[in-house]
């Protein structure tokens, strides 16, 4: 773990949609949390279930390099990724942006920002949306980083 200044430093660096070749370092249950990544920080990196196949089979097995992008970061010291190769992204990722990201686009490019935790009104919103309890790197919720890293 990093300090809140170092973390601070590292994040002012990043962009969205910034690529980075990773190493998949664990996949802890396959088709129902997602995975960590290894992008040569001194954070881990992470990318959620919901931006993954929804297969657990056609997940990047541990071992796996791979490029991943920036998809998001925030005070919780652990970059949330993207897969950048298609055979790793959901297939209905496009949808998806739009329903629940429409920013996306315009995002790529800028500088990852803190907008803080989501408020519990927008995360009602969210679910009602979706009609799941689906979580999001915006959430506020944070995985749990694998042991060793």
């Amino acid at each position: 773990m990093v300090t809140d200044v170092e973390w601070a430093r590292i994040r002012k660096g990043l962009r969205f949609g910034q690529v980075f070749e990773g190493t998949v370092v664990k996949v802890p249950r396959p088709g129902a949390i997602g995975i960590f990544v290894d992008i040569g920080l001194s954070v881990g990196g992470f990318v959620d279930v919901l931006l993954l196949p929804s297969e657990g089979e056609d997940w990047p097995a541990e071992g796996t390099v791979a490029d991943f992008e920036i998809w998001w970061a925030d005070s919780r010291q652990q970059i949330r990724l993207k897969p950048y190769d298609s055979r790793y992204l959901r297939t209905d990722f496009t949808d998806f942006v739009e329903r629940f990201r429409p920013s996306w686009p315009a995002d790529v490019g800028q500088p990852v920002h803190d907008s803080g935790p989501v408020t519990p009104e927008e995360l009602r919103a969210l679910l009602r949306s979706d009609g799941s309890s689906a979580s999001s790197p915006e959430t506020g919720e944070v995985a749990d980083a694998p042991s060793g890293t």
